[in-house]
């Protein structure tokens, strides 16, 4: 792998402006960061069907393809054949900006994301807080979704969408404070190499508030609030079809996907594990799909909370616990 110095010196012996270098290499990355979505997200629906199939006694998707592993490729079909509806009095450029800005948010946090050694798009120095903030930028796109659609459902949706996030987004960013506390850094790198042990250990009230606070951002359940069938019909997302409410699953999965490798990063030593350095990725990717797996166990076991009990978990519970975890990692480091 060309290191800077040599990308630099290759550049003006060209006559290529750096620039335009710069740009190039940075959408290069995106574009395999983009393809490696893609294929994510197929793995991970096709993952979840067999897993809430196995949880429930059933068989899961099993005509399309090898054992169904061709089914959402179907379901995309049948999207793509969907009408593209507008309700009558819907606000146009809501409507159809609210699924792109979804979209968009989760895909651009997983940037700053390393997944190896070198293997990340943009290693900020500020990555932590690059990555916790960029979310917040989905609540704008749910509540122009559920008022954009003139539907009470999906502006209650929306609503609720917008209160979840900023309730659990602030014991989220609390919870990490030790790992900050400890590191001395928010880049993203700094704190997986200095994982001599990993930090589910030494910060467990903080991966806790962390993780529950996670599934409350990417609305899993018990946290699906916003787009709960038996109240809202599917919350902020009921007026959309075809190809924009592709989007929001689309959206839905990717944020699922920079939840794990995040927590895998901030909790289980990123890619570090025994062998060359060669298998850092595969170490990476064995630690993402175990969480993976939590995360949908945990959608399939758990019941709906209630819209107080989500409130009150947050700042009741949550919050106060992130305060702790602060509390006793500072007294721990002054001893």
């Amino acid at each position: 792998m060309l290191t800077s110095v040599e990308l630099f010196e290759f550049a003006t012996r060209n006559g290529i402006p750096i620039w335009a270098l710069d740009a190039s290499i940075a959408l290069l990355l995106s574009l395999a960061v983009f393809s490696l979505c893609g294929l994510g997200v197929i793995v991970l629906v096709y993952m979840e069907r067999k897993v809430s199939a196995d949880i429930q006694l059933r068989l899961g998707p099993t005509h399309v393809g090898p054992r169904g592993t061709l089914q959402l490729i179907a379901d995309m079909i049948k999207l793509l054949s969907k009408e593209d509806v507008f309700p009558k009095n819907a606000d146009r450029w809501l409507f159809r900006l609210a699924p792109a800005l979804v979209f968009i948010s989760a895909f651009v946090g997983l940037m700053a994301i390393p997944i190896g050694p070198r293997l990340v798009v943009q290693d900020l120095n500020v990555g932590l807080l690059y990555v916790l903030a960029i979310p917040s930028i989905a609540v704008a796109g749910l509540i122009m979704a559920g008022f954009g659609s003139y539907n009470k459902y999906a502006m209650m949706g929306g609503l609720r969408a917008a209160a979840q996030m900023v309730s659990y987004e602030v014991p989220r960013a609390l919870s990490v404070i030790g790992i900050v506390m400890i590191v001395g850094s928010t880049k993203l790198s700094s704190i997986v190499d200095a994982q001599g042990l990993w930090y589910i250990f030494l910060q467990p009230i903080g991966f806790m508030v962390f993780f529950v606070s996670t599934l409350a951002e990417i609305n899993r359940v018990p946290f699906d609030l916003p787009e709960t069938e038996s109240e809202l019909v599917h919350g902020y997302s009921t007026e959309y079809s075809g190809m924009r409410y592709a989007f929001f699953l689309f959206g839905e999965y990717i944020a699922l996907i920079a939840a794990a490798a995040l927590t895998v990063v901030l909790f289980l030593g990123g890619w570090h594990g025994p062998g060359p350095e060669f298998l850092a990725p595969i170490w990476f990717a064995i630690k993402f799909f175990g969480i993976i797996f939590v995360i949908m166990w945990v959608r399939w076991t758990l019941p709906r909370f209630r819209i107080d009990q989500v409130m009150d978990l947050g700042w009741k519970v949550l919050l106060p616990l992130a305060l702790l975890n602060i509390l006793i990692t500072g007294i721990v480091m002054s001893i």
